[in-house]
């Protein structure tokens, strides 16, 4: 495990942080989108523009040859869990507040701490443990279980569908430290946006046609399952944002992860709660439930528990290593 003091480290905090900033964007482009556009339009038309523009970044890491691997299976059920991570998280937006939503997923950096530990064999101490449970309580809270069907914004069904973003979304995060021994982040992120491609025509395909949409009822459902349709003119710069978005997502992601600790890296995911407060708000007026600010609260709270704790664990290893013996 690297600590906080190796220089590996600063660069994986930063990228992670770009990242995050860069994945603020993209949801709300999305779900400003959402109410138009079916979702696999969205994808493909996203993830055209950003492979083009990832491809630019593979010639100045060495070229296409980067992109050979010797294990396709592995980079292949990579890019299915990030497929399903963003699809469930973004079928979520079309029906959940933007704060919602993201306080939900953000169970995701607690999943990568706990699977880090027989995943990549991090160790991982009691006080981290107890802070991470703490977090689980923040998301069980926005689940209002206590509630009924009437009283919840979405079904539960849809409640759910971040928290399955979060889990595949660590799975794929844990895999990207093992693949990115041996890949270049630009390689990881053109696997991943060629999954989005061949889902999305697959997706078309099957439903491109609107013929499975169903006329009123689920937002979700709609959102997955309407037909395809021209862009409107004031809609195609959203789209190529969402391009080179999207390229800059993949890249920062994977590098972060590539090069620095899981349970260094994810506690600085949590960057993305407030961000998400701030654009629903100004974009869409949505203040968040009491549920949500006591989630968000747990939440938060454990991440920077967790991350201080490792700091200061840090400084002790350092400083006793330089204690002669």
């Amino acid at each position: 495990m690297t600590s906080s003091s190796d220089p590996r480290s600063g660069r994986a905090i930063l990228f992670i942080l770009l990242g995050i900033l860069a994945i603020s964007v993209n949801d709300l482009l999305i779900k400003q989108l959402s109410g138009g556009y079916p979702l696999h339009q969205i994808v493909f038309a996203r993830s055209g523009i950003g492979i083009l523009l990832t491809l630019v970044i593979v010639q100045m890491e060495g070229g296409l040859r980067i992109l050979k691997t010797r294990r396709p299976m592995l980079h292949a059920l990579r890019g299915l869990l990030v497929v399903i991570a963003n699809m469930t998280f973004f079928l979520a937006l079309a029906a959940l507040p933007l704060a919602d939503a993201t306080a939900l997923f953000f169970a995701a950096p607690l999943f990568i701490t706990l699977l880090s530990i027989p995943i990549l064999g991090e160790k991982v101490g009691a006080v981290r443990l107890t802070a991470v449970a703490v977090g689980f309580m923040g998301v069980l809270i926005m689940q209002r279980p206590w509630a009924g069907s009437e009283a919840l914004e979405a079904p539960r069904i849809v409640l759910l569908l971040p928290v399955v973003a979060a889990l595949t979304y660590a799975l794929n995060q844990l895999m990207t430290r093992k693949l990115g021994v041996a890949s270049k982040a630009s390689a990881l992120s053109v696997y991943i946006q060629l999954a989005f491609i061949v889902v999305s025509i697959l997706f078309y395909v099957v439903a491109g046609d609107g013929r499975f949409a169903p006329e009123s009822g689920s937002a979700s459902l709609e959102f997955l399952l309407r037909a395809w349709v021209w862009p409107a003119p004031g809609d195609g710069w959203v789209f190529v944002a969402l391009g080179a978005n999207s390229a800059i997502v993949g890249y920062c992601l994977s590098q972060a992860y590539r090069i620095g600790d899981a349970a260094t890296v994810a506690p600085f995911e949590y960057v993305g709660l407030p961000l998400a407060v701030f654009w629903g708000f100004a974009v869409f007026g949505d203040i968040p439930d009491w549920e949500v600010w006591v989630g968000i609260a747990l939440i938060l709270g454990s991440g920077l528990f967790v991350f201080l704790r490792e700091r200061q664990k840090a400084r002790y290893v350092t400083h006793t290593d330089t204690i002669p013996h």
